[in-house]
């Protein structure tokens, strides 16, 4: 090999400066559609129980197959290691074993839905544990590391599917035919057992506990003596606040009494045990623990395993707990959302203590059961998702990543952005996000679209996400402001701001979207001749009724929104959640269902509008989309409807789907809300 000769100065100073400018040009580049769709998810974060490993649970596009794929990671502090522990694509929802020697995941790979797997921390091949005939609900580790616990559907017999053939040939009948959960064990076979396993489908567990609902959380006690469990509907939608309790299954008598511990109109969801088994501890999205029902932000709560009131967790923080975990001291770490961040906090029953932390989103925290490593994803708007290590969770600033799918974002200018503050008509002080195009930080005069989070009870925040629903950077990069408010009935402001828009769900909330526009426009942010708006879900029915409300919007983008409310309260899977909202049922409220209906005043739409829906979906009846469509063309509004096959509320079985859907909205937006405009501009 020749030796390079030695460039001169003038050369050399020539090709420092070409790569300084390619390499600021390769940083500088506006991101793209595909770059945006090809960021990784990150599912589930489990610290090892001794704190020495993570096991990291992914999700990415898998275009070529038209599916997401599932994997799950196995990431060793000892070497900085991250290896790939299950990656069929299949794979999910990962657990320890308490003694730290194994790690569970679920998995549908085989077809038989989704069935627990079992594999060494030391690695090796995976081996099926179950053969639930419909699959496993929801799983956990025994407390001694030697079986699992899982729900799944009471098992039907070859000679009782025969017979109901024989009867009913494909006819379903709609509540005759459910069946309850079951919670089984199934013991851990030792190492070189595996292979001799029995076959499929000639696998048995022994029944602890049976259940006339779903089985949707469940937690093993420390002590080994009790599992918890939360329920829900077996109709899949949620008709009854009282399908919603938690319960606890004794391990200690032999008939394994199974004892309902919660009687309200809550829905009670991820339980787990205090450190010394005294109670569990539960979270509510939805519902009342005390009281007739109401919605109010993601509460904390804790009940004793013998029964009595349950006791609100940091009942004074204002916010909403997104997330908890419970270290073996018995320290409770939650994520909190006050505003537009999420952070991470030690509650008490008395009150809470603010961790030093980052500004920014913290979630998916898991905290080691023996020491004070803790585990996380965290993002911010110009940080894209990944997870990091905090060597005690009560100095979580100074964690450092330890993984990086996303690193190839780097390579894209990613838009930056602020909150904004205005004050609506009624004093109540509001707040959203602002995103502005790359290069444009806190300029003014800039096109505007305004995209509105779901939920309601919910907040767009200072984070990084990538998917069809959340797609403000995606539209920021092709030169968007992007305002996203959150709206009266959205969670981190209070319970009081969440209740303020009952009866009037779309009504309240529109009021203060439009005085945020206002409010820019006084500020000079807001080009007014070029202005869209759009959502997704309860987005949707805002931008639904927004359209009615003003002609100032050029073009609009819906998926997934209601435009009346009592065919959608008959067909959704929230029908409980709808007459609380607008104050009653359809035949006790009319007055209310009329009014905050956008069907009534659609002859006051002039904004061209672009409509999504799946073709499944029973969250928001497919059936609503078409009725705003047909609305628009017999008033020959410009309109264009997509309708996503297979897909129920999320657009969640085709990485195409979401792909296509935030590709045909752009292009909508620049069609008729700034014609002049091109992609990046």
């Amino acid at each position: 090999m020749r030796p390079r000769p030695v460039p001169s100065l003038r050369a050399g100073l020539f090709c420092l400066a070409l790569m300084l400018l390619l390499s600021f040009s390769a940083a500088a580049k506006p991101l793209t559609l595909d770059a945006f769709f090809n960021a990784v998810e990150i599912r589930a974060v489990r610290m090892a129980p001794d704190g020495s490993a993570v096991v990291i649970a992914t999700e990415r596009a898998d275009y070529p197959h038209n599916r997401f794929r599932d994997d799950v990671w196995l990431y060793r502090l000892s070497d900085h290691q991250l290896l790939p522990l299950a990656n069929t694509g299949h794979d999910g929802s990962p657990r320890w074993s308490p003694d730290g020697q194994w790690i569970s995941f679920l998995s549908d790979r085989d077809g038989h839905g989704d069935q627990i797997y079992v594999v060494s921390r030391a690695g090796g091949a995976a081996w099926p544990l179950t053969a639930a005939q419909d699959g496993v609900h929801t799983y956990v580790w025994a407390t001694n590391s030697q079986s699992l616990y899982y729900s799944a559907l009471k098992p039907v017999s070859a000679a009782e599917l025969a017979a109901h053939q024989a009867e009913w040939n494909d006819v379903k009948r709609w509540r005759e035919d459910w069946r309850p959960d079951q919670i089984f064990q199934v013991g851990l076979p030792k190492p070189g057992d595996f292979p001799a396993l029995a076959p499929f489908h000639e696998r048995v567990d022994p029944v602890v506990a049976t259940s006339q609902f779903y089985v949707e959380g469940l937690a093993a006690s420390p002590d080994g003596t009790a599992l918890a469990f939360t329920s829900r509907s077996r109709s899949e939608r949620i008709e009854d606040v009282q399908d919603y309790e938690v319960y606890t299954v004794d391990l200690t008598t032999p008939s394994h009494t199974v004892t309902q511990l919660t009687h309200n109109q809550a829905l009670e969801d991820r339980p787990y045990w205090a450190a010394d088994s005294s109670g569990i501890y539960f979270n509510v999205g939805l519902g009342a623990v005390s009281g007739p029902y109401r919605d109010v932000q993601p509460h904390l709560y804790f009940i004793s395993r013998h029964g009595g009131a349950p006791v609100q967790m940091a009942a004074d923080y204002t916010g909403g707990f997104q997330g908890y975990t419970v270290s073996g001291g018995g320290d409770v770490i939650a994520t909190g959302q006050r505003g537009t961040q999420v952070q991470p906090m030690l509650i008490t029953t008395h009150g809470f203590t603010r961790l030093p932390a980052r500004p920014g989103t913290y979630q998916q925290i898991h905290v080691a059961r023996h020491g004070q490593r803790i585990a996380f994803a965290y993002s911010t708007l110009t940080d894209p998702i990944e997870v990091y290590v905090a060597d005690d969770y009560h100095h979580m600033d100074q964690a450092r990543p330890i993984t990086h799918f996303n690193d190839f974002l780097k390579a894209y200018d990613l838009p930056k952005g602020h909150p904004f503050t205005w004050t609506a008509d009624d004093g109540t002080r509001i707040e959203g996000m602002l995103l502005f195009p790359p290069g444009k930080y806190d300029v003014k005069h800039l096109p505007l679209f305004v995209l509105i989070h779901g939920g309601p009870i919910d907040a767009d925040v200072n984070h990084w996400e990538a998917d069809w629903y959340q797609w403000a950077s995606l539209a920021a990069s092709q030169g968007w402001m992007v305002f996203e408010p959150n709206y009266r009935g959205s969670s981190g402001y209070g319970d009081k701001f969440v209740l303020d828009i009952v009866p009037g769900i779309v009504s309240r909330p529109g009021k203060d979207i439009l005085e945020g526009i206002d409010a820019l426009k006084r500020q000079g942010y807001v080009d007014p001749q070029h202005m869209a708006v759009g959502g997704y879900s309860y987005g949707g029915y805002m931008t639904n009724w927004l359209i009615t409300q003003t002609s100032e919007f050029k073009a609009a983008v819906t998926g997934a929104g209601a435009v009346e409310h009592a065919a959608n309260w008959g067909n959704d899977d929230m029908s409980a959640d709808d007459a609380y909202m607008l104050g009653g049922q359809p035949w006790e409220a009319e007055q209310n269902y009329n009014h905050e209906a956008a069907l009534w005043r659609m002859n006051k739409v002039t904004t061209p509008t672009h409509i999504v829906t799946g073709s499944v979906d029973i969250r928001v009846s497919f059936e609503e989309q078409f009725l705003l469509e047909r609305a628009l063309h017999m008033l020959h509004i410009p309109t264009d409807m997509l309708i996503f096959p297979g897909e129920n509320h999320p657009l969640a079985n085709n990485p195409w789907h979401g792909k296509i859907k935030v590709r045909e909205e752009l292009k909508w937006l620049r069609q008729y809300a700034w014609p002049q405009a091109g992609i990046g501009q």
